[in-house]
């Protein structure tokens, strides 16, 4: 139990700073927004770049670790959006924002952060590996869905609106870079690295704190039923399902497993809320499930990291 404190308690303090120092003012939203920005349009991506760019893609990108991690991702997308249309109700596109909230761990923030305290750096290529096609496959999936269910265009208005979404995300474009780098063989200056570096450890904790401050500015309204079955599924059904794909069916390294479970065990990501802007539905739903999510997750992790070899 100790052991699980000290993996989980430093990095959910970080956050819990960031909230409390919105909350008691200590630090403006404008000024915590700007901080996120920096987090999600400078580091984070910069982070990508270079673990991608590094990655050794023949161990990393193993087919059996992505068809485990999003088996379990698409599952919980239909389970969310489904059960959002018959157990309550909900339009098909309200239904749809829920199920990308049940879909879309929060795998950066979150996940590399508690994988690294949890396992160490060196851990992470299983990771880096889930997370370079994590937004291109969520997006695909939940853009292509809402765009059907909507019925406002044909395959080509669907892959415009889905392309138009892959590049505006710096993410992406951090990671596609990373890529061409990798693949190309091309090795970057020290001094360039050097800078990219100073960027880079600064990335985690900004983004930590930034996630909590940007916490508090969300409340926990709208459906309670809809917000604690996008939560069970997020937190317990996807690592679940994942958990038996990467042991049962593709008995993978215990490295890969931890990976991908770990991942599929973080709440749904800010990138839920954007998404129900996006289409302007399901919004106090999905800004609920980011934070209550958040909030149970110190227990859901706890539990996985104790299920975890």
């Amino acid at each position: 139990m100790s052991a699980l404190i000290d993996i989980i308690l430093p990095v959910f303090m970080v956050i819990a700073f960031g909230y409390v120092a919105v909350r008691q003012k200590l630090m403006s939203e404008p000024a915590i927004n700007g901080l996120m920005r920096f987090s999600q349009n400078f580091a984070i991506p910069l982070l990508l770049f270079r673990a991608i760019s590094t990655l050794d893609l023949s161990q990393g990108f193993d087919p059996r670790l992505l068809g485990s991690y999003y088996t379990g991702s698409l599952v919980s997308f239909t389970l969310g959006m489904i059960g959002a249309r018959l157990l309550f109700a909900r339009r098909w596109d309200d239904s749809v924002s829920i199920g990308f909230s049940a879909l879309f761990a929060n795998s950066v923030l979150l996940g590399l952060a508690i994988m690294e305290r949890a396992y160490g750096a060196a851990s992470l290529a299983p990771n880096y590996a889930i997370v370079a096609i994590h937004a291109p496959f969520c997006y695909f999936l939940g853009i292509t869905t809402m765009e059907t269910v909507r019925a406002k265009g044909g395959p080509v208005s669907i892959a415009v609106a889905v392309l138009r979404a892959m590049f505006r995300n710096n993410l992406m474009l951090a990671i596609g870079l990373g890529f061409i780098v990798n693949l190309s063989g091309l090795h970057l200056p020290v001094a360039i690295t050097g800078g990219f570096d100073l960027v880079i450890r600064a990335a985690l904790p900004t983004a930590l704190f930034s996630l909590g401050g940007i916490l508090s500015q969300y409340r926990l309204e709208g459906s309670v039923r809809e917000v604690l079955m996008i939560c069970v599924i997020s937190l317990f059904v996807h690592p679940a399902i994942v958990w038996i794909m990467s042991t049962q069916v593709f008995a993978l390294p215990t490295g890969m497993v931890r990976g991908a479970v770990l991942t599929a065990a973080m709440a749904p990501g800010v990138n839920s809320y954007i998404f129900a802007s996006m289409y302007d539905s399901a919004k106090r739903v999905a800004a609920a499930a980011v934070l209550a999510g958040t909030l149970f997750s110190i227990l859901s992790v706890s539990f996985w990291l104790w299920v975890l070899p």
